[in-house]
């Protein structure tokens, strides 16, 4: 989850008025989180400064827009995923690859994998177990799709409410809780074909490499 700044209304009302420097503040207090959002969703970095940059942009024109019903940070996650699924639309119709490769999802995964095993010295047979977490976890991920998963990861990666996805969103909360059951129930059907087709092909020989002695002793 984002920092919120503790001088967030004021900066907010500073920028409204067209003081750039408050909105500055504003956006680098957030860049990173809306950055990991957009490589997410989008799958490359390239895509994700782009949207990242764009979603700056609009943000910043569309200030007087802004009314403070919601926190600042929501409002600027709508942009963001309403950009993504923009850049998503686009690929699709030039036919180019799937709209969510290993870089993204592999992040993500990891992410969950790093946090249980983190300060500590994972055994080989603890890091090849991980690396085929991620991969199943990164292939059942794929089987969502822009839509579903964009409710998913608000909701339990981002950590947003339900109201909150939502209203990033642009749907009621019904509508919002029905695509998360659907994205859950997907990614269960997914997991369980995948970890079935995994049993049946036999369990991968790991051949970790040796450590890196100065990473060990960092």
């Amino acid at each position: 989850m984002a920092t919120h700044l503790t001088n967030e209304a004021v900066l907010v009302a500073a920028a409204r008025r067209g003081n750039g420097d408050a909105f500055g503040t504003l956006i680098d207090q957030y860049r990173h989180n809306l950055y990991r959002l957009a490589l997410r969703m989008t799958g490359n970095h390239e895509d994700a400064e782009d949207v990242t940059q764009e979603a700056s942009l609009k943000a910043y024109c569309n200030l007087a827009r802004f009314h403070g019903k919601s926190r600042f940070y929501t409002w600027l996650v709508r942009i963001t995923v309403n950009e993504a699924l923009m850049t998503l639309r686009k690929r699709r119709s030039q036919h180019e690859l799937p709209w969510h490769d290993s870089t993204a999802v592999g992040d993500e995964a990891g992410g969950v994998v790093r946090r249980e095993i983190e300060d500590t010295q994972p055994t080989p047979e603890a890091q090849c177990a991980a690396l085929e977490t991620q991969t199943i976890l990164k292939e059942a991920l794929q089987t969502l799709g822009p839509v579903l998963y964009s409710a998913f990861v608000l909701q339990y990666v981002e950590e947003f409410s339900e109201r909150e996805t939502a209203e990033i969103l642009g749907i009621s909360v019904t509508a919002e809780k029905s695509r998360v059951l659907r994205a859950r129930r997907q990614l269960r059907r997914s997991l369980i074909a995948l970890i079935g087709r995994e049993r049946s092909i036999g369990p991968v020989v790991c051949r970790p490499r040796s450590p890196n002695r100065a990473a060990l002793r960092q």
